[in-house]
């Protein structure tokens, strides 16, 4: 990992809402640092979410899901990443290397916490396991807390098999999917046409997917075209095997066992996968998920698997998850996660382990969503 000199450093700074933001780029990564007027010497660092490119900060406004957290005085630094996709690898050496620099230019912290959404919220997961003598507490929002060869290839890859086992020829090879392939809302509008047109193979697919509507469902397979496609470009090949699965839950399990498209996977590939990054339950702070009960991206089935992780670990004591009762991907509300953080902290200070189950605040307003 290039932990090195932090290079090429790149700044200006603004004055934003009672809070000091300053942006830059460490490394070819873009980042955002903001300190509150009143700033308690706490650091919260963000990890966001999945994005075709490098993220960049040209809009002043901090989002909510973020501005509770400098209210409460803490600091906030999020980097962009020197790559866009699944870059697991880029992502943690971009966060550690904005940490390192937000203490050379701002002194030492009091306290460090890591939060993210989805992508960001597996990233915080894998900053707690990796870097656990500098992060005192981490809060993952809907993140995918389990090995990518396991969710990826479930929710994605055996997605798009068993998509084109019904409806054949309407997306790429899912194990080769062109470079100039891009998935657009056209073509989401053509696939959910299609699954509304033909309401008993498209309802097989919804029940695999744990998926409400086919607009969900038309989404979705289309996000994960476009997410192998990425995957085959970051590692050299298709990542995943389906030689060995038994499908399961079909109309007529027997013909689409016997008729699905069977992949090899390229070992290479499923190695690269697997090395960024494959989680061990390894944590030794406390660790606050928060995830909704319906998340067509992300369903809940994949974080729930981390207790046993962490259990097997024998960490179990520093893992709870929680649930906000919305539909969407990442639809937890600035004051839900105002409430995490806050629980968080307290366990964090006192030890007193927050409980599971639903995390209610007073009122409710719209839900904002966050990054994939």
């Amino acid at each position: 990992m290039r932990l090195g000199l932090l290079l090429g450093v790149a700044f200006s700074f603004c004055l934003c809402a009672a809070a000091r933001t300053e942006t830059g780029s460490i490394n070819g990564a873009a980042f955002r640092i903001d300190v509150p007027d009143h700033w308690n010497g706490g650091l919260v660092m963000y990890c966001h979410g999945y994005a075709p490119v490098p993220v960049t900060y040209d809009k002043p406004e901090m989002p909510p899901q973020l501005a509770v957290i400098l209210d409460v005085g803490y600091a906030v630094a999020q980097s962009g990443y020197a790559a866009g996709g699944w870059a697991i690898q880029e992502a943690l050496v971009d966060t550690e290397g904005l940490r390192r620099y937000f203490v050379k230019k701002y002194g030492p912290v009091k306290e460090t916490y890591v939060t993210g959404h989805s992508m960001g919220g597996f990233l915080t997961m894998a900053l707690m396991e990796t870097y656990s003598s500098v992060y005192d507490a981490g809060l993952p929002l809907c993140g995918p807390l389990a090995a990518p060869a396991s969710f990826i290839s479930h929710n994605a890859f055996d997605g798009r098999v068993l998509f084109d086992y019904y409806f054949p020829g309407v997306l790429p090879d899912p194990s080769h999917v062109d470079s100039d392939w891009s998935g657009t809302k056209e073509l989401v509008k053509k696939v959910a046409d299609l699954l509304d047109a033909n309401p008993e193979r498209s309802a097989v697919l919804r029940h695999y997917n744990g998926l409400k509507n086919n607009q969900d469902l038309a989404g979705g397979v289309v996000f994960a075209t476009d997410v192998l496609k990425e995957l085959q470009q970051r590692t050299g090949g298709n990542a995943f095997d389906n030689r060995y699965t038994i499908y399961t839950g079909m109309i007529d399990d027997p013909a689409v066992n016997a008729g699905v498209k069977r992949y090899a996977a390229i070992p290479a590939a499923s190695s690269a996968l697997r090395n960024f990054y494959t989680p061990t339950g390894r944590i030794s702070k406390p660790m606050l998920a928060v995830h909704t009960v319906y998340d067509p991206i992300v369903p809940a089935s994949v974080p729930n698997t981390y207790q046993l992780l962490a259990d097997q670990a024998g960490a179990s004591q520093w893992f709870v998850q929680q649930y906000v009762t919305h539909d969407g991907h990442c639809t937890i509300t600035a004051p839900e996660i105002a409430k995490a953080f806050s629980e968080l902290r307290e366990w964090k200070s006192s030890g007193v382990r927050p409980s599971g189950g639903e995390l209610k605040v007073s009122a409710q307003p719209t839900a904002n969503a966050g990054s994939r």
